[in-house]
């Protein structure tokens, strides 16, 4: 046996840092499903312009002095990148959700390496290229993805087995 500690049915043992950040990472993929089930609502009661109004409001688009195209072929190419955008979201959530469970009841580094970089590179993307040059309103709900996401990367690993390149 090698250093990773095992329980009985041979499973490593995932300690309570790792499920705790994984429960974060539940809270995380929670929020995400629900900003792409509220693009989609958007999407069929109001089309581009509700899309518009759930994807602005920042110091820099604020919803009263942005302009909304009335070119129908430009409507509808923003109506679809909006949409894709929050089904991304929606998409991103649910990836979270898989690889909470990988880490919480599996004890995974594939797990965490994935949420981690790939979760990673959603959030803060978003976070510097629209919260921070103020399209999306700077508030909680804009910055507590990435808030979650931090505390969760930074719990896992301290609950997870010995790190062993087998596992990968």
């Amino acid at each position: 046996m090698d250093n990773k500690k095992m329980t009985i049915n041979d499973q490593p043992i995932v300690g309570k840092m790792a499920k705790s950040g994984a429960l974060f990472l539940v809270l995380w993929s929670i929020l995400h499903i629900w900003v792409g089930a509220e693009g989609v609502k958007k999407y069929f009661l109001s089309g581009e312009f509700g899309l518009w109004n759930l994807m602005t409001g920042g110091s820099n688009a604020p919803h009263n002095l942005f302009q909304h195209s009335t070119d129908a072929i430009t409507m509808n190419a923003h109506k679809h990148l909006l949409l894709n955008f929050c089904m991304d979201v929606g998409g991103y959530g649910v990836l979270g959700l898989f690889l909470s469970w990988m880490i919480y009841k599996k004890g995974s580094w594939m797990g965490y390496i994935i949420a981690f970089v790939a979760i990673g590179i959603c959030d803060l993307t978003f976070l510097f290229s629209m919260v921070t040059p103020g399209i999306i309103e700077l508030n909680w709900g804009s910055v507590s993805g990435p808030i979650i996401w931090f505390i969760a990367m930074a719990l896992i690993p301290f609950g997870l087995p010995k790190f062993n390149k087998n596992q990968l």
